[in-house]
């Protein structure tokens, strides 16, 4: 998604001249096209990130966009107190990007780490986080944190284009079938673990399958309530940390309509179960998120069918 993300600036540099690109000394071998297009436009603050947004939130109250880009970890988590009072509560145009969202940098470890990013981000004032699943949905997310010129969270990984039985909706995308038997909801590229693992246990058309790119989750959408009140039995998969997160908020908003729902199954971020660290895929399969972890928990659902 990094490099897809460099090109979508770079080919809205001419439309929006009030955009000013900003990363915390990263993203070699991915932004250098946007130092060449952007010219005075992109700047360097250096290993600061704190200061970066302090900066950014000083540019966007003179009328600017402004897009700080690091690594997920460092930009959401150092930098807390100046998103909030600098950005959030006076509604300026700061785009966050937060390169590798989840397990992404794998075995460096828990510093590199974003579990809790959208749990941490939504919570605050007038911030919206995007959760982009596809590289169409990418796009999607984009444009909409462009024109809404409020404060913005973009949390990329490893995106692949969009499966062509999705529908992209207001809220991301989804695979309905007729006469479902269960509810998935994903989110991030999480979601392609999810649709091998239907895949290969044969399960697409008993599922319907819904996306959610955006958070937070304040109203639960029209066809995601009537499939789990129909289906009644709900999956939700997240490479996040429970609290805070996708299931949490489904489960709340669903509990809200008075939905009754006879089982449900969160798939998240545990942290670190057994104490040790490996590369994203390792991680996945310690969480239960990878495809036979997930083939596990969806035989759950049916075993008695």
């Amino acid at each position: 998604m990094r490099k897809h993300f460099s090109n979508y600036i770079e080919n809205v540099a001419d439309k929006y001249d009030d955009l000013v690109f900003v990363t915390g000394d990263l993203g070699y071998n991915a932004l250098e096209n946007l130092r060449d297009k952007l010219g005075n436009r992109f700047i360097n603050a250096g290993v600061a990130e704190q200061n970066m947004i302090g900066m950014a939130a000083g540019m966007a109250y003179r009328g600017y966009r402004v897009v700080c880009y690091s690594i997920a970890p460092f930009v959401v988590y150092r930098c807390l107190e100046q998103m909030r009072n600098d950005v959030c509560f006076h509604e300026l145009p700061v785009f966050i990007a937060g390169n590798g969202g989840g397990y992404h940098y794998g075995a460096l470890g828990s510093s590199h780490h974003a579990l809790e990013d959208l749990a941490v981000l939504s919570g605050l004032p007038n911030m919206r986080c995007y959760v982009p699943a596809f590289l169409d949905d990418m796009n999607t997310c984009m444009d909409e944190m462009f024109e809404r010129r409020l404060p913005a969270y973009l949390r990329l990984g490893v995106g692949k284009p969009m499966p062509a039985s999705f529908t992209p909706t207001a809220y991301g995308a989804r695979r309905t079938v007729a006469n479902a038997q269960l509810t998935v909801v994903a989110q991030s590229p999480i979601i392609n673990n999810v649709l091998q693992a239907l895949q290969n246990d044969g399960l697409d058309g008993v599922t319907d399958v819904f996306v959610v790119n955006r958070m937070p989750l304040t109203d639960l959408p029209a066809d995601i309530a009537h499939s789990l009140s129909t289906c009644k039995r709900l999956l939700t998969v997240e490479e996040h940390v429970a609290v805070g997160g996708l299931g949490a908020s489904v489960a709340y908003q669903a509990a809200a309509l008075g939905i009754a729902v006879e089982k449900y199954v969160s798939v998240c971020a545990h942290g670190y179960p057994n104490g040790l660290y490996g590369n994203q895929s390792y991680h996945h399969e310690v969480n239960g998120m990878d495809i036979a972890g997930l083939s596990r928990t969806l035989h759950t659902f049916f075993e008695n069918a």
